[in-house]
């Protein structure tokens, strides 16, 4: 740990203006990000007595080793810029704020020429317009329902586009829970109408819709036609039970979010409701471990902070009214910011009495029954993953526990197609953003160790590189800025001995990172300077993280293979056709759909495609017909079988 002291910027060189500071780890990694009004006053609380600070604010001091700041125009710049730096750099002593992944949207791709309605979960995209959260089951009889209403595209790009190039539609189109854009049974036009139909009754027009269903129906009877009355009445049966699955809890011209907290010293649960037009919309939830010095209203300015800034950010509507549990110091500047994100005026309030209040009470209750339900989830889970690292510390003689570890495997077929991965867990978790592939060639592809060596030569000698970097550069040239703790191979001592060959050679000591090899045969694990392996017990925590990680680290290496040999042994007709780039084949194809079609072509036809002159047209056109030619194989995928142009 770093003393604060080594660090500790001059009183006289911090302004008293407003602006955000960010504390930085021996490494460069931004840890904590924080805005004030003046920013000596804030700076200097850190510096302060150890004794007078709070447990996890002293934890942070000592962790970092550097601080530096920002001065801004104004206490709402410095809200902005405090969101963008948080955002950007995910700073380990900040709040985060994750949803908990129970509920998934409806969401409507509004952004594609053909927008598709489906279940989605996860981080948003721009142009896509989502409803709820709903839970599972009721998210999928929602959209059964109404896709019988509003028979928008639900199917994926792959389906659209077979469909398209066969001219039959999927099972959808002919049950009728899908318009067919693909075949031409609507224009493009028709089906976006369709799709805003259904977003405008998602969004709380439903009566709207059922009124004129209704007056539909009624002139279909008085016309005789009972057959389109008995098909309005089914819409509007579905329609309804769409409508009243939401219970109406306020006035209807009300649209606002109600928020409610529940915490206790380590971990904080969050729910909101989602009030449109005075109905449920839907629900969202967060537990959030309080790695900061959060609470009531400093918390509830974090919550909104992220929350809004996330949803700005992907189109979703603000409404116009948030009620929360307590009003936060800065809430001036927060309405003026949520108000700009908007686009019109937004209301923080506190309800005290009323429907708001009752509700507010509810949605309270679902925090605290969600910080239950969550400690008696991940009490297993936490315990675990710390008996794992702790075991592992234990067995492998390491200073502390690894809290980041870094898995390496090579994948290839008899020497070809050589690549290497790399897969990264941090405190027992995978962290997906931070794997690497690596792709081998030359004299280090001749075997696994070569490979290995080449494989960690690179990935540490980024590190130096980057190492070396100022501090602003290093930020945005993190790809491999941050040593692990443990480094693991797969196999057992020749390439345990390989790795730790290539980490000496550019100057890193087993001191600083620690290599061991996980043999698949009796599952043993090889030190470098061992004459016997550790041998874990079967039951071991430790020994089953091993596992994992060497096993995610073969995965991933299998994947990255599959797709370069696939790559690599796809031929085409069309590949040595004289001034025929990629580009130009793909259009070809892609224009005619197949092979079968262009070979039908005639030079003119071959033409009309963009880009493709006379001549070329005519260099395809002879490859197809030379004599001898007419039965050219199509392009064939050798590492599967699959006719890839026929």
């Amino acid at each position: 740990m770093a003393d604060p002291a080594s660090y500790r910027p001059k009183t006289g060189e911090i302004p008293n203006d407003p602006g955000v500071y960010r504390f930085r780890d021996p490494h460069g990694r931004v840890i904590y990000v924080g805005k004030a009004k003046n920013l000596r006053q804030r700076l200097t609380s850190y510096f302060a007595n150890p004794l007078t600070l709070l447990p996890k604010t002293y934890a942070m001091v000592h962790a970092a080793a550097s601080v530096e700041w920002t001065v801004v125009g104004s206490e709402l710049e410095a809200l902005q810029l405090e969101y963008t730096w948080i955002k950007e750099f995910s700073p380990r002593y900040n709040l985060a704020f994750r949803d908990d992944k129970t509920y998934p949207y409806l969401a409507v791709t509004m952004g594609e020429k053909f927008p598709r309605v489906q279940v989605m979960r996860g981080d948003r995209r721009k142009g896509t317009r989502y409803f709820g959260p709903y839970t599972a089951g009721a998210i999928r009889e929602t959209m059964d329902t109404l896709l019988k209403v509003f028979p928008v595209r639900s199917c994926s790009a792959g389906v659209f586009k077979r469909a398209e190039q066969s001219g039959r539609p999927c099972l959808l189109g002919y049950i009728d829970k899908c318009s067919a854009p693909c075949v031409g049974r609507v224009t493009p036009e028709e089906h976006r109408a369709l799709a805003e139909d259904f977003c405008a009754f998602m969004g709380g027009e439903a009566k709207r819709f059922i009124s004129q269903l209704e007056k539909r129906m009624a002139a279909a009877v008085e016309e005789l036609d009972f057959e389109a009355a008995a098909s309005l009445r089914d819409d509007i049966i579905a329609m309804k039970k769409v409508f009243e699955r939401n219970a109406v809890v306020l006035s209807e011209d009300t649209d606002a979010d109600v928020f409610a907290i529940e915490e206790d010293e380590l971990e904080a649960a969050v729910q909101v409701f989602h009030v449109r037009g005075g109905r449920i919309r839907g629900q969202r939830g967060w537990v959030v471990e309080k790695v900061e010095e959060a609470s009531g209203p400093a918390f509830i300015e974090h919550l909104l902070q992220q929350v809004y800034g996330a949803q700005a950010e992907t189109d979703a509507r603000i409404p116009r009214e948030v009620l929360i549990p307590v009003m936060p110091d800065d809430a001036e500047q927060l309405t003026e910011w949520l108000s700009n994100l908007r686009g019109a005026r937004v209301s923080l309030r506190v309800p005290q009495r009323g429907d708001k209040a009752a509700l507010a009470k509810t949605v309270h209750e679902n925090a605290v029954q969600a910080l239950k339900l969550h400690k008696v989830r991940r009490a297993g889970d936490i315990t675990t993953r710390s008996l794992a690292l702790q075991e592992l510390q234990e067995a492998l003689e390491l200073p502390e526990p690894p809290l980041r570890i870094e898995s390496f495997d090579i994948s290839h077929v008899q020497g070809t197609n050589v690549v290497g991965s790399m897969v990264v867990v941090e405190d027992g978790i995978a962290k997906k953003s931070e794997y690497r592939k690596f792709t081998v060639t030359g004299e280090a592809a001749r075997d696994d160790t070569a490979a290995m060596h080449d494989v960690l030569t690179r990935r540490f000698r980024n590190y130096l590189a980057e190492k070396e970097l100022p501090v602003a550069e290093r930020d945005q040239h993190s790809k491999f800025a941050y040593p692990p703790n443990l480094v693991v191979v797969d196999g057992g001592q020749p390439q345990v001995t390989a790795a730790v060959k290539a980490l000496a050679e550019i100057g890193i000591s087993s001191d600083e990172v620690q290599v061991v090899g996980l043999a698949k045969r009796l599952e043993e694990v090889w030190l470098p300077e061992g004459d016997f392996p550790v041998v874990l017990p079967r039951a071991s925590q430790g020994l089953y993280l091993l596992q994992r990680i060497r096993d995610e680290a073969h995965r991933f290496a299998i994947t990255f293979h599959r797709q370069r040999r696939g790559k690599a042994m796809t031929v085409s007709v069309l590949d040595d056709v004289p001034g025929l780039g990629p580009a130009r084949k793909k259009a070809i194809l892609t224009h005619f759909g197949s092979v079968k079609r262009l070979r039908a072509a005639t030079p003119e036809e071959i033409a009309e495609v963009a880009g493709v002159g006379p001549t070329l047209a005519a260099s395809v056109y002879g490859k197809f017909h030379a004599p001898g030619l007419e039965e050219t194989a199509p392009a064939v995928n050798y590492a599967t079988g699959e006719i890839l142009e026929s």
